[in-house]
């Protein structure tokens, strides 16, 4: 017999509403766009977190990239594998990130626009700064959601040690919404974030005394102060970014002038910019010049431009930045996931985002150690008491018929709990000698000191600030 089948009547144009709606909010939240906190999409997250429980810190051995790919896949991130890898070949690259969060071994792509190599031959590892995002996250100083099959559980956001979404910056487009967060200096934003924590009230001025502006990894410079102003005021605004030049002498007798480039701007491809150059030459859009050729190397860029007799070097250089991606125009939007909603953020924003989220991690942390220092405290209370009566303890556990039995009378003689009890218990005999209890007695008195310590942190709004200041100076 059949099944009974029930039908809903469902208005087509509101169905579709509510699903795109749905489905735009997922790829806004879990997939496009940055937490505030850490400055990572979920896939960044994840691939970092899964090379952390692989064990591929700053100083241990390389991985195949396959593996740690698989592993991302297998475990946190149900989607294609070229995404992941993809992902995991920009945080390697040097030219993509300001501050690399994947030490790459292999082809890892260029500046030119060579595809990296196949996961199956390239190696990764963290970098430092990156085993800094990852610092105390086993001190349960952030909170863990299960997985997508719920087989395990996955970082909700690092505790991260430094202002990664403005140290790195971001770029992504949504649904209806686009991301494009640029890369700063990050001593100068250690800077302005300990600057705010100790004048909460300091204004915008003030902080960009301290960070003038982005850095892009590929450098160049930025021409005007007019649009940065307008982006740290407001989370959107347009920067201008100049290649970076030096007119000097060239050819064999030094006899011409040419244009020599040393930094492009950020996002453009080195060799179609060459070409873009070549195409001018030829089309003669461009007059001027004689040779161009690409002398970049191992030491850094360098594209000679090398001019005719009779052109005048700063029109040639006028008619390069207007033609061709010598000059490029960075449009920012500082857009970001804040409590699952996205939003745009000015540059004090963004500091005081991620200061509440330290703040947050560094008070998790101490109360977990404080949890973890009065149990230690506690079990050496106990085994000061057992050194303090060491002929009768050691009669009662020869006259006991068995562990359990041994434990309970522990507890009812000396007036211990189990854990003590059992501490006891398992302590062996070399613990037992002058020496040994010596250092119970000054692992007790360090731990009490400890516990001090850990209150005051919690209870002290300013002890915790200084403790903040402390670690971002590290």
């Amino acid at each position: 017999m059949a099944e009974a089948v029930h039908k809903i009547p469902v208005n087509i144009e509101e169905e579709m509403k509510r699903s795109y709606l749905d489905y735009a909010m997922s790829v806004i939240i879990g997939r496009a766009l940055p937490d505030a906190r850490d400055g990572l999409k979920p896939v960044h997250r994840r691939i970092l977190f899964a090379m952390h429980e692989l064990g591929l810190g700053p100083g241990k051995s390389f991985k195949k990239s396959a593996t740690v790919v698989g592993d991302v896949l297998g475990k946190y991130h149900p989607h294609g594998d070229t995404a992941v890898y993809d992902a995991l070949v920009r945080m390697a690259q040097d030219f993509s990130l300001r501050y690399p969060l994947v030490d790459g071994q292999g082809n890892f792509g260029s500046v030119d626009g060579d595809a990296a190599a196949a996961y199956r031959y390239t190696e990764a590892r963290l970098t430092r700064i990156a085993t800094e995002m990852l610092a105390d996250i086993d001190k349960d100083t952030v909170d863990f959601t299960p997985n997508y099959d719920e087989s395990r559980t996955e970082p909700v956001v690092l505790p991260t040690r430094f202002p990664n979404l403005l140290v790195n910056g971001s770029g992504g487009i949504a649904v209806g919404m686009a991301t494009n967060i640029p890369p700063h200096n990050l001593a100068e934003v250690i800077e302005a974030t300990i600057y705010l924590i100790q004048n909460p009230g300091a204004r915008l001025k003030t902080l960009m005394s301290m960070v003038p502006g982005p850095d892009f990894p590929t450098g160049g410079f930025i021409y005007g102060r007019e649009g940065i102003q307008h982006a740290y005021e407001t989370g959107r605004g347009s920067l201008v970014m100049r290649a970076r030049v030096a007119i000097d002498r060239a050819g064999r007798s030094a006899e011409r002038m040419a244009i020599v480039v040393t930094e492009i701007p950020f996002q453009i491809n080195k060799a179609k910019l060459i070409e873009r150059i070549a195409e001018l030459i030829n089309d003669k859009k461009i007059d001027g010049i004689s040779d161009l050729r690409d002398e970049s190397d191992r030491e850094g860029m360098r594209i000679v431009i090398e001019l005719k007799r009779d052109a005048i070097p700063d029109i040639v250089l006028n008619n390069l930045y207007k033609l061709t991606p010598m000059q490029q125009t960075f449009g920012v939007i500082n857009l970001a996931i804040i409590n699952g909603q996205p939003r745009e953020l000015t540059l004090v924003d963004t500091l005081n985002i991620f200061i509440d989220h330290r703040r947050e991690v560094v008070l998790r942390r101490t109360r977990y150690e404080l949890r973890k220092a009065e149990a230690r405290a506690h079990i050496l209370e106990g085994l000061k008491k057992a050194l303090d009566h060491l002929d009768a303890v050691i009669e009662l556990i020869r006259k006991a018929r068995g562990a359990q039995e041994a434990r309970e009378a522990l507890m009812l003689r000396f007036k211990l709990t189990e854990p003590q009890a059992r501490a006891i218990l398992e302590m062996q005999l070399q613990r037992l000698t002058g020496l040994e209890r010596q250092k119970i007695n000054e692992e007790y008195k360090e731990i009490i000191q400890r516990i001090a310590e850990l209150q005051e942190i919690i209870e002290n709004e300013s002890v915790l600030r200084n403790l903040i200041v402390k670690e971002l100076r590290e």
